[in-house]
Parts: structure tokens; sequence; C-alpha cells
């Protein structure tokens, strides 16, 4: 029977295990600082998703305010203002258990910083609220939310929140109240030719003017 003799078969063999050893043994030696690169690109991104999966989203708190006087009301604004509450929201009406009050929730963010003051307006009067609008305005405050509400001590009364931030920039403002939707219309026109902006619009009935649209816009002193 006719083959090759055993001392050729286990040197071919052997050679080639030894090619084997220096194929694997230059394959990783090439391979290396392939993989070294790959590690020095990724360990860092993969690490910066890491902390930003890590990362705390925001966090909201709140603080809700409600009572029928206007004096207390501006008193517990400036207390949540100086505790980093921001205002947020308010409406004025009858609840389930305080009767009329004026209701405003505060919100404060993590790590948001205090010392932002409130000034809260309320009168019967359209005329009145414009003239402490303007004087509110020249120390800085600017609009937040206003609200037309019964309360048990001020009657119906429009009413207005301000606030003044660090910058106290300067506001001018501009009140309209009418009894006619097409009339309302033409004071806002004429308004937003001379720069003011809108803010919002109210209906409601107040002591002295009866059943109004009131409309407060305002325009940033230069």
């Amino acid at each position: 029977m006719g083959g090759r003799p055993f001392d050729e078969v286990a040197s071919r063999r052997a050679t080639l295990r030894l090619a084997d050893f220096r194929l694997v043994l230059l394959s990783g030696t090439t391979m290396r600082p392939r993989i070294n690169y790959f590690l020095a690109f990724m360990l860092p991104l993969l690490g910066g998703m890491a902390t930003l999966g890590a990362a705390e989203g925001p966090r909201y708190e709140y603080r809700l305010l409600a009572t029928a006087k206007t004096s207390t009301m501006e008193k517990e604004l400036n207390e949540a203002g100086e505790a980093g509450y921001s205002f947020s929201s308010v409406m004025g009406g009858e609840t389930g258990i305080g009767g009329k009050e004026v209701v405003v929730v505060m919100k404060k963010t993590n790590g948001q910083d205090g010392g932002k003051r409130y000034k809260l307006l309320a009168t019967a009067r359209t005329s009145t609220l414009e003239k402490e609008l303007q004087a509110a305005g020249e120390e800085g405050f600017d609009y937040c939310g206003q609200t037309v509400f019964e309360s048990a001590f001020g009657g119906r009364e429009v009413s207005v929140i301000l606030e003044r931030s660090a910058s106290k920039r300067r506001v001018t403002f501009r009140l309209l109240a009418t009894t006619r939707t097409s009339t309302m219309e033409k004071e806002l026109k004429a308004a937003g030719a001379e720069g003011f902006e809108f803010l919002q619009v109210m209906v409601g009935k107040t002591a002295m003017g009866g059943r109004e649209v009131v409309s407060i816009l305002r325009r940033y002193a230069d």
C-alpha cells in the first residue's frame, strides 16, 4: 500500500501548526493597535453617555396660594418668590371650600434661586388700574397674569400680578377696557401700531364699568 512516509507527514503537520501559531501571533500583533484605538475612542464616548443617562432631569416644586384678601396674596407671593418660586398661573373665582378666592400656582425648578418680587394690583376702576400699572412699570415690574374676581372684601375687581426680576427692565403698560368688542379691536390695532404688545384679554363684570372687555398691553422702554 503506497503513501507518504510517517516522518514526512509528521513534519508537514508540525510546519502547519507553526505557521498557524505565527499567523495567530502576527494577527494579534496587527490587531492590537486597532483595538487600542477603538477602545480609546469608545470608552470616553460610552462614559459620556452613561453620565448623560445618569444626569438628573428637571424637577418641579409647586406652591398653591389661595386667599380672599389681595393684601394677603401679595405677601404670600413675595414669600414664595424669596423661596425660589416663580409665578405660573392665576384665577379668581369661587372654590368649593374657601368661597370667593384668588388662586395662584407658583413653580420652582431644581437649582432655581430666589429674589423675585411681586406686586398685586386690584381695583374696580380700570382708570385707577392703568395708573397703578404705569407706576409699577417704572419700577421695573413686568406682567404675569390677570383675572376678574369677586372677593369678599373688595367686591368685583380687575386684578393684575406683576413680577420684578434682577434686570428691573422698565415697562410701559396700556389698559384697554370697553363694553364693545368692535371698539376693542380698533383700540388694539391702534396700540399695536404704536409698538404695544398684547398680553391678555379678560371678559368680566366690574363694580364700576359693568360688563367689560379688558385688555392689557406692554411696551418695553428703550
